[in-house]
């Protein structure tokens, strides 16, 4: 099943929050009375029961979105679970909206302030134009608060603790199916703002040591142009394919995704120097002190990153830029305003969630006896 996801909820929160209902529900009484009498001849199992204090129904997500995200949240149930890594590699539609200006550690609205940049020479032709070189086969660098891992360890740890990574960040191959705009505001027309903490100065020093200076391109006016990286280096994503479990319940299952752990407040780079000639740039007019945004459509395969996206987008305009909104339109077949229970249901009882939520178990269960079918055929 799939659940709307609201703002300022972790994806692990959202599941936190519907497992009791599952356990107390009449849709799941048939699953927990057939598992109890499965395992009631295992003495291990019910030394383990009456250790956690009950049997509880086992859930997971299929990708986590950023807590200041909203969207699609595939969630399963059960041995529903096990099919959860399979979304991962489908495509996404998200709808991303990118404030200029200004870049945060975190390359999203959450963050503290790193570097600023001019954003008055920016046209909504300006951006249509640079899209063009996001589109397709494209490569991408990862940012540093990702779950990737370098050297067996998760690239956002090297961040919280200060620490240089062992090489370089790598770009890698991603795929833009489509991508457009929805929507262009000028500065003023829009509630979208900066974040009021700016960065230490530890910070954007451990910035560089981390990054290196890619935020330079901001102020070098050769378009954002991406440089070719010179080794064959490779970040390393969690090879285990099953969910990397919740420290807090071992019930819970959680799979990496796109933007894994986005609470990690870690460090970009700073922009180049503040003496170049973008940086003395002619101040804005009164009109023009409030920075444009644009909202942005797009369709994108496994591992894309959409922060990344405003960041490198804002560089290639001449300009710096923030992740302020993004929603996650679709993942696979499940699609907000389709499928998808909002979460504002599962408050309103069973009488009003459950018969969505049998409706899609139904539907997936359908869809996989067809596709056995298919494979026995």
């Amino acid at each position: 099943l799939a659940i709307h996801k609201p703002p300022e909820k972790t994806s692990a929160q959202i599941l936190r929050d519907v497992k009791p209902q599952f356990n107390k529900s009449d849709l799941f009484a048939p699953w927990f009375a057939a598992e109890q009498e499965r395992h009631a001849q295992d003495p291990t199992w019910k030394k383990k029961y009456k250790r956690k204090g009950g049997f509880d129904i086992k859930i997971g997500h299929g990708g986590t979105l950023d807590p200041m995200a909203t969207g699609v949240l595939i969630v399963g149930v059960g041995r529903g679970t096990k099919s959860l890594s399979n979304f991962l590699g489908c495509t996404k539609s998200y709808e991303a909206t990118l404030l200029f200006g200004a870049a945060t550690d975190t390359y999203d609205s959450t963050g503290k302030i790193v570097k600023r940049a001019p954003y008055a020479h920016l046209t909504r032709d300006t951006v249509e134009k640079a899209l063009e070189q996001f589109r397709g086969k494209i490569m991408q660098r990862p940012p540093i608060f990702s779950a990737l891992r370098v050297n067996g360890k998760r690239m956002y740890e090297y961040a919280r603790e200060g620490k240089e990574l062992p090489r370089e960040i790598v770009e890698r191959p991603v795929e833009v199916i489509e991508l457009e705009v929805v929507e262009w505001m000028e500065g003023g027309t829009h509630d979208f703002k900066y974040p009021e903490e700016e960065a230490d100065a530890e910070t954007k020093k451990a910035a560089e040591a981390l990054i290196g200076s890619g935020l330079d391109r901001a102020d070098d006016g050769k378009d954002g142009e991406v440089k070719e990286k010179s080794s064959g280096q490779e970040e390393h994503q969690e090879k285990d394919s099953h969910a990397e479990g919740d420290p807090t319940d071992p019930t819970i299952t959680t799979l990496p995704e796109d933007t894994t752990d986005p609470t990690i407040k870690t460090p970009l780079p700073e922009a180049g120097d503040s003496t170049s000639a973008a940086a003395q740039a002619t101040p804005e007019t009164p009109e023009q002190s409030a920075p444009p945004a644009v909202k942005l459509r797009m369709t994108v395969t496994s591992g894309f990153y959409v922060r990344s996206l405003c960041h490198n987008l804002a560089e290639a305009v001449g300009s710096l830029g923030m992740m302020s909104a993004l929603v996650r339109s679709r993942q696979g077949d499940f699609e907000l305003g389709k499928n998808v229970v909002e979460y504002e249901e599962f408050e309103k009882g069973e009488e009003v969630w459950g018969p969505q939520v049998r409706s899609m178990l139904t539907d997936w269960q359908e869809k996989c006896a067809a596709a056995q079918a298919d494979e026995e055929g």
